[in-house]
């Protein structure tokens, strides 16, 4: 088994902010988890759930202002994969592309879809709290 999850979002917002928010750890805090990432090709980090689950990952590529991809290995789980964020200006405002990859079990297939959008949808509440 070996599905992605893709996602496809839609904010009014420059794509320079949207970059911010999927980059900068005081942000990231603020929509997904804790981290300590940098967005340096090759720097490990680690995401830490409220729940002290920890998600440990790895920058794989970085285009500023299009494209974050890292790897994804959650606690305990039996599959390492990947994320890849990919902006596209339009209408405005930014198209914000997800793709999440390698999974084997249908579980945390369908466990990661549900939790991007809840994420996602949370990452939309926190732009909308900002000025265009």
């Amino acid at each position: 088994m070996q599905p992605e999850i893709k996602q496809t979002f839609f904010f009014p917002h420059p794509i320079e902010i949207v970059w911010e928010y999927l980059t900068k750890p005081e942000l990231l805090e603020q929509w997904l988890m804790k981290s300590d990432f940098k967005p340096i090709v090759g720097h490990k980090f680690c995401f830490t759930s409220p729940q002290s689950t920890a998600h440990y990952c790895e920058v794989l590529e970085i285009k500023p202002f299009t494209k974050l991809s890292y790897s994804w290995k959650k606690d305990n789980m039996p599959f390492d994969s990947t994320v890849v964020w990919t902006l596209v200006p339009k209408d405005n405002g930014t198209e914000l592309q997800l793709v999440h990859s390698g999974f084997t079990v249908l579980n945390d297939y369908t466990g990661h879809s549900k939790g991007w959008t809840m994420l996602v949808n949370g990452l939309a509440e926190r732009l909308n709290t900002i000025k265009k």
